[in-house]
C-alpha cells in the first residue's frame, strides 16, 4: 500500500495528492474534488506514510492499520461512522487492532483514521488484494495438467 504522496493539510478538509514542491510551500490536488491548492510553509502538512499508531510495546504504520481495516471490512467502507460516540469508535478500533494503546490513541485520532480510510477506499486508492487460496491454485494447476495430457 503506497501512501507516499498522500497528504493531510491543516485548514483543509479531506486528503490531497502531492503534485509538486515549491520554495514557498507545495501544490497539491484534492482527492475529493480534484481542485488544486497551494499551501504556505506556515501550514502543517503531514504525509500519511509517516504516521504511526501507538500500540502496546511498539508502533505500527498507518498503512498497516488501513490493511487491517480493509481485511476487517472486506475492502468496503467502514460500518461505523466517523461521527459515532467515542465509546463506539474505541470498540471498533479495538476489534481491528487489539493491542493499540488506549492512553495515547484518542477518539479524535480514530475518527480521523476512519475518515481517511473511507476517502481512500471510495476513490479506489487502496483496495483489498485477494490472495489465491490453495483450492484455486490446485484447480488451475489441474486444468494445466489436463491440457498437457490432451496434446
Amino acid at each position: 500500500m503506497d501512501l507516499n504522496n498522500i497528504l493531510s493539510i491543516s485548514g483543509y478538509p479531506g486528503l490531497f495528492k502531492l503534485q509538486t514542491q515549491t520554495n514557498r510551500g507545495i501544490i497539491a490536488i484534492s482527492i475529493l474534488d480534484g481542485k488544486r491548492i497551494m499551501t504556505s510553509t506556515n501550514q502543517q502538512i503531514i504525509m500519511l506514510s509517516e504516521i504511526q499508531v501507538y500500540c502496546i510495546g511498539k508502533e505500527i504504520s498507518l498503512a498497516e492499520v488501513f490493511e487491517k481495516i480493509l481485511v476487517n471490512e472486506n475492502g468496503c467502507t467502514t460500518k461505523i461512522k466517523p461521527k459515532s460516540p467515542a465509546i463506539d469508535l474505541e470498540a471498533y478500533f479495538f476489534d481491528v487492532i487489539e493491542n493499540y494503546d488506549k492512553d495515547r490513541v484518542y477518539p479524535s485520532d480514530i475518527k480521523k483514521i476512519i475518515q481517511w480510510y473511507n476517502i481512500l477506499v471510495q476513490k479506489e486508492i487502496i483496495k483489498l488484494v485477494k490472495l489465491k487460496t490453495n483450492l484455486e491454485l490446485n484447480h488451475k494447476e489441474g486444468k494445466q495438467v489436463s491440457k498437457e495430457i490432451e496434446k
